[in-house]
């Protein structure tokens, strides 16, 4: 009795990479048309069935399908091989025959000598992809329906049911690879991607009119190696290997400059192709990814703006009541009138606020407002302040300038070379430095950061607000980061100096967006002879976060419990590096504590610290901005598996199990503060 083999091709829109590929066209037909049409001209089959999800993307597929009376089936997006058993209990087939929907050009000649060779053998499977010799996109997999039927019954994992054969191909008694006579495997003829369509597009173009078979392209290859090569970067089956993050990460590279908006956030910081990019919620300290897989946040905690956890349901709930009452509208908002009030009193050597959302925009609304009242261009620095070109213009003179403050050899590319002179550096801690620098270059306005890594020395901050005081110059404090780590506020409390302006932001909002300029009215008056404003600036939801957040904080008394944990943190670092004989430095605000391992082999290591506590759940690297929502028992399942990290880096350090290490990605250099 002859064998009932039917062809099932897996289809879909919503690929991460190239949404709707299969519904690109190739003359006059869809991808998907295409390779229906040339499976059909096999004398081996009996049916071709589109396999695709019950997802309402899918439902134009379905809609053209249906127009071209292509038989199809609609399963299960995430679990394949359901669809594949379905088909296959329903058509009664004996042995089916796997095409994907990124293989246009996929060979009906290869797929009748490969069935050919299936029917004269007993193979639970056979395929010309294990090795590969063929181009990709010539992929052809055949397998029995009692293969099938096991594996629906009894695989598990994700992995498998997603891709439909791994489980096959581990438990099959009998496989066999189809050859091609020359090895074509680096040759890239899929469509996963943008780039690979139009490869397939120049192709199909220069074999139009001829047939467009597997020994044509083949022919075109040897004559044309040249077309093919714009493509050829990209790795077999990348795909299969990736996290959605992962795919939606290198989709987002081609689209957005950098893949994002913020430096910090990029995966290539933590562990490249490993990090899991993006979220799909978060609560706590805890983010849920694209997989739905839960970690552990002890890393940033959103680069430190939520100190009280991700989505504090009071602050959630006063943010929510905001939009339903409009966030938006012709006029202005009461809370923000009620927030400067709030701020003010808190710091009542400040008479006056600005808005805005973010750390950046402050940053050079400080710059504005105290360059007009000082009448002076030049600003001495120390610290981080933004990407604005007031603050990169400092590498105009010399890229150095900012290689210990942000990163080395920054390009000022794009900044006016005007501005060359303007900016001028100096090192935390050295106040002679500091004192030759102002007096030098004719400084109106000093902007720092109060403390970052290490604690002021010698009464540093001290002298310089004696010396702006004498000088008249404009002293801001940049407390984005700093601000209600380890005060009510600003940093600048702790150590009873009263700057001229100050900026808070990041914890301020716990997530939404809300930044502030405080200052003395004398200079802060000077907003109003040159011109700073901006429409969603006025945006209510950032206040109402604002108003909640200090509520919250203030009746908890927020940066205390984080400074307590911070110190226990700092105190078990200490002690690992003393158990396993590695030279730590453990340094930072408590609220922010940092380590590193004085070793050649540092930045390795950090990545393989990442990799190990990845495994466990955990978003680690080497710096934790605490909130509210860590605790001891945290903090202890942290360490449990951070401690094993540290064991096999003294491994490292003794010259044993290096291959180990040799297999992590490297982080890539992150932001290099100078204090």
């Amino acid at each position: 009795m002859a064998k009932k083999i039917i062809i099932i091709v897996q289809a879909r829109t919503g690929s991460t990479r190239f949404k709707n590929k299969v519904l690109k066209k190739l003359g006059k037909k869809t991808i998907i048309e295409f390779i229906v049409d040339n499976l059909k001209k096999s004398k081996k089959i009996h049916e071709v069935i589109v396999a695709t999800t019950k997802n309402k993307l899918d439902d134009k597929l379905v809609r053209l399908l249906s127009k071209k009376k292509i038989k199809f089936f609609r399963g299960s997006e995430k679990n394949v091989l359901s669809r594949y058993y379905e088909i296959t209990k329903k058509q009664n087939a004996d042995i089916i025959v796997r095409v994907c929907g990124d293989c246009p050009f996929v060979d009906f000649e290869i797929l009748d000598k490969m069935i050919n060779l299936k029917l004269r053998n007993k193979y639970d499977y056979i395929s010309n992809i294990h090795p590969p010799t063929f181009p990709d996109g010539f992929d052809i997999e055949i397998f029995t329906k009692k293969s099938l039927f096991i594996a629906f019954k009894k695989a598990k994992k994700s992995f498998d049911l997603e891709h439909v054969t791994p489980f096959i191909i581990k438990n099959a008694k009998y496989t066999h690879n189809f050859n091609n006579t020359t090895d074509l495997s680096k040759y890239r003829l899929t469509i996963d991607e943008p780039i690979d369509y139009s490869v397939i597009k120049n192709v199909y173009n220069i074999l139009n009119g001829k047939k467009i078979s597997f020994r044509n392209i083949s022919n075109l290859i040897n004559n044309q190696p040249n077309i093919f090569k714009k493509n050829m970067s990209i790795k077999r089956n990348e795909g299969s290997k990736m996290s959605k993050g992962q795919k939606l990460w290198k989709k987002a590279k081609t689209l957005i400059p950098g893949g994002n908006m913020l430096l910090s956030k990029r995966p290539e910081m933590f562990l490249p192709n490993k990090w899991p990019t993006y979220f799909s919620k978060s609560k706590g300290c805890y983010v849920w990814s694209l997989e739905n897989k839960k970690y552990l946040d002890f890393s940033t905690m959103s680069v430190g703006t939520n100190i009280l956890g991700y989505a504090n349901k009071d602050v959630d709930a006063s943010v929510i009541n905001a939009v339903k009452k409009g966030n938006m509208s012709s006029l202005n908002c009461a809370e923000e009138v009620e927030l400067a009030d709030r701020l003010i009193k808190m710091h009542p050597w400040f008479d006056m606020v600005r808005f805005a959302k973010t750390g950046g925009e402050c940053n050079s609304i400080a710059i504005r407002i105290a360059r007009a009242f000082s009448k002076k261009d030049n600003v001495a620095i120390c610290g981080y302040h933004g990407w604005h070109d007031w603050y990169l213009s400092a590498n105009l003179s010399s890229k150095k300038n900012l290689s210990t403050h942000l990163l080395p050899g920054l390009s000022p590319l794009g900044v006016p070379k005007k501005l060359i002179n303007t900016v001028h550096p100096f090192e935390y801690n050295n106040i002679e430095k500091f004192y030759k620098i102002c007096e030098t270059k004719n400084i109106g306005v000093v902007k720092m950061e109060v403390f970052r890594n290490i604690e002021p020395q010698d009464n540093f901050l001290q002298k310089i607000r004696a010396y702006c005081t004498k000088k008249k110059i404009v002293l801001i404090f940049d407390e984005c980061t700093s601000g209600f780590r380890e005060t009510f506020g600003g940093l600048h409390k702790k150590y009873n100096i009263k700057p001229d302006m100050c900026i808070l932001g990041k914890a301020l909002g716990n997530g939404y967006p809300i930044t502030v300029v405080m200052g003395k009215k004398k200079i802060m008056d000077q907003a109003q002879l040159t011109f700073i404003s901006s429409t969603f600036w006025t945006e209510r939801t950032g206040y109402a976060a604002a108003l909640k957040s200090l509520e919250i904080m203030e009746k908890k008394q927020s940066w205390k419990k984080i400074s307590e944990i911070g110190k226990i943190v700092k105190k078990k670092w200490k002690s690992l590096g003393e158990k396993y004989q590695l030279p730590i430095t453990v340094f930072g605000l408590d609220a922010i504590p940092i380590f590193i391992i004085n070793s050649k082999r540092w930045n390795k290591y950090k990545s393989f610290i990442t990799s190990e506590l990845l495994k466990n759940s955990i978003l680690a690297s080497n710096v934790i901005y605490l909130s509210t929502e860590h605790n001891q028992l945290l903090v202890d399942k942290y360490f449990k598996f951070l401690e094993k990290a540290f064991a096999k880096i003294k491994n490292f350090e003794d010259g044993k199990d290096l291959r180990t290490l040799k297999d992590v990605p490297t982080c890539h250099s992150g932001f290099k503060r100078l204090n």
